[in-house]
């Protein structure tokens, strides 16, 4: 397969994936606020700081208001991480690649980007909450046809890569907003309010049926391990590594538990790791800081994928 191909469809998935999980990322607050109880503060600056993109924000909008961030991550067609930016990055590699994948995956993603680019239009931020769920089922829309119409082959694959990696560090994200926003005091730990954040953020993970099938109550120690080690839900980090590695070998051509590539070696030592840890470990560490370090694993891995399989080496 061309490098070229291989890397449009892999960013094609990245950004639909992307698309979704920013929708997830302001869904947990929206759900939060909706849950809290009345005079509570507001906290919409978090989010923008887990998003690492505080500079870029501050400089274009200032005041982290609930309108301000909603237009750069919904709608701020400048800001390459926003929802609509996301749609029109994945829809141009969809677009370059049209040979490759079926015609219903080209639908599907341009149908996306239209529903999102007429909601931007029409500027209505009352209606968000309607949007993002919207943004949700369109996803995974894409990533059923996907499934259903292209040959699982080496593009499936590289798809499939980016998509879990992806989801990987966006679950990582959306954790991580629990982290920073926690509650206004620590005596409120172990509350109602706190157990309304922790339901919120399984919600927004789509993780909260799956979640109390598995437990009988809601702790942040149970939330976090599903999140992270659970190895059977599909949007848990150990799982999305799993499978990420798995397609990886698929493409490199390397056995389960051996490497080919420097890529192989980075995301099977990272899943390795992740595979042998341990719920204490993780808060004897510190929330934050794992998850922090492990972002910066997975962006490690995504540096050793491009590496190995999209630069072009210059022939002498």
């Amino acid at each position: 397969m061309l490098s070229r191909v291989a890397d449009s469809i892999y960013w094609m998935n990245r950004y639909v994936e992307r698309a979704e999980n920013v929708a997830r990322f302001v869904d947990v607050n929206l759900n939060l606020l909706l849950d809290a109880p009345l005079g509570m503060e507001q906290q919409w600056d978090p989010i923008v700081i887990t998003t690492g993109d505080q500079e870029t924000f501050r400089q274009r909008y200032g005041e982290a208001t609930a309108e301000n961030i909603l237009k750069f991550l919904t709608f701020d067609r400048e800001y390459p991480n926003s929802i609509i930016s996301c749609l029109r990055s994945a829809r141009e590699n969809a677009r370059s690649v049209r040979e490759v994948i079926s015609s219903e995956m080209w639908e599907q993603v341009n149908d996306f980007y239209l529903m999102v680019n007429e909601a931007a239009d029409g500027g209505q931020l009352s209606e968000l909450h309607h949007f993002f769920p919207q943004v949700k089922m369109a996803s995974h829309l894409f990533a059923g046809v996907m499934d259903a119409t292209m040959t699982h082959n080496e593009g499936w694959h590289f798809g499939q890569l980016g998509r879990l990696l992806e989801r990987a560090d966006k679950t990582a994200r959306i954790l991580d907003v629990k982290y920073y926003i926690l509650l206004p005091a620590v005596t409120d730990v172990g509350s109602p309010l706190d157990d309304l954040q922790w339901i919120a953020l399984l919600k927004s993970a789509s993780a909260y049926e799956m979640y109390r099938k598995r437990q009988y109550r809601i702790t942040p120690r149970g939330v976090t391990e599903f999140l992270i080690l659970n190895r059977e839900f599909p949007r848990s980090i150990l799982f999305c590594l799993l499978q990420a590695e798995r397609s990886l070998h698929e493409i490199s051509g390397a056995a389960p538990g051996t490497w080919r590539t420097d890529s192989d070696r980075a995301l099977g030592r990272l899943r390795s790791e992740l595979d042998y840890l341990t719920i204490d470990e993780i808060t004897q560490q510190g929330l934050h800081e794992f998850l922090d370090g492990l972002q910066v694993h997975l962006n490690k891995v995504g540096d050793k994928i491009f590496a190995d399989f999209f630069t072009l080496e210059s022939v002498v």
